[in-house]
């Protein structure tokens, strides 16, 4: 993998590896790196050099924070069906897998963008436009989605993000020390409270429940919590944030255009990190080979029309 700063798209190109190329931004507050492969960030620095995002140990998890598109998470039987005709598709969608291109690139912003091909219309049918902008304000991460339908027909889709967090985030810490703390505007859930999202045994929704955070909107963490996989949540705040009370670092993410939260790490381990994931919608329901363009929750975007969803990792020291 190659580090490339303020370098030609010409010059990009001739170093990219089989990874994709690596580009940097930065300020005078962090320092983020992001793969081309997939679009997706691969390290998330403050001034100090203390490393935020997860890094990829595959004992516990190769990733470190996937974009997933058109689709989230596990489709039923891997496919689903669209104006009569069948397509496959693997988990999260394709973009993870997709080489991006470089179409913008500043010291605090990077513009990335996929257009689709043959290897994308096999499975997903649809003339588009896809973007991801990384945006460095001060101690924050604005992450901007953004689909153009290029087609005459309306396209069905979900989106979302996968960052892994490392815990703990300091040494002399523990993760049990950690807690998610809840706060900002509460989303909407369809029944108007916070509800978890049930899985069956093969991680496929099977409904939802209520489900109670603790004192104080906070959810703390062990890691049995992912015994049962990802604890998928609606009706939450639109803020959660990351943080230890003996602890002087922490990370918030802000999401106010998800309707659904995340939260997962490797199930049935002592896995050193966790993943906050902001989603729009949600996996195929348990048993049913979904058509596009009736399950319930997917954006459905007019022909010419654009979307936009914008996401914010800050970086605290407290």
């Amino acid at each position: 993998m190659k580090e490339i700063e303020n370098r030609s798209f010409d010059e990009e190109r001739a170093l990219c590896g089989s990874d994709g190329a690596l580009y940097t931004i930065r300020n005078e507050q962090l320092c983020v790196a992001v793969r081309t492969l997939g679009g997706s960030l691969c390290s998330v620095k403050d001034q100090e050099g203390t490393e935020y995002l997860w890094q990829g140990d595959p004992a516990y998890w190769k990733d470190q924070a996937p974009n997933l598109f058109p689709y989230i998470a596990r489709m039923t039987e891997g496919r689903y069906t669209l104006d009569g005709r069948e397509y496959h598709m693997d988990i999260h969608g394709f973009v993870k897998d997709s080489e991006l291109t470089a179409a913008e690139c500043g010291e605090s912003r990077l513009l990335l963008r996929l257009t689709d091909n043959e290897k994308t219309l096999a499975q997903y049918p649809y003339h588009f436009t896809y973007e991801i902008e990384y945006r460095l304000e001060g101690n924050s991460l604005e992450v901007v989605y953004r689909v153009v339908n290029e087609d005459e027909k309306t396209m069905y889709f979900g989106i979302g993000g996968h960052p892994g967090f490392h815990v703990p985030l300091e040494d002399g810490l523990r993760f049990e020390d950690y807690e998610l703390l809840f706060a900002g505007t509460k989303g909407e859930s369809s029944e108007g409270e916070t509800r978890r999202v049930l899985f069956s045994p093969a991680c496929f929704v099977t409904g939802t429940e209520p489900y109670a955070l603790g004192e104080g909107c906070v959810l703390p963490l062990r890691h049995d919590l992912f015994d049962d996989d990802a604890i998928i949540l609606t009706g939450v705040p639109g803020q959660v944030c990351l943080q230890a009370k003996k602890g002087h670092k922490a990370v918030r993410v802000t999401y106010p255009q998800m309707r659904y939260l995340g939260i997962w790490h490797r199930p049935h381990s002592d896995a050193p990190y966790v993943c906050i994931e902001p989603w729009s919608s949600l996996p195929s329901r348990d048993g049913i080979v979904e058509d596009l363009a009736s399950q319930p929750g997917l954006i459905a975007l007019g022909a010419g029309e654009t979307y936009e969803n914008c996401w914010e990792i800050e970086i605290i020291h407290k």
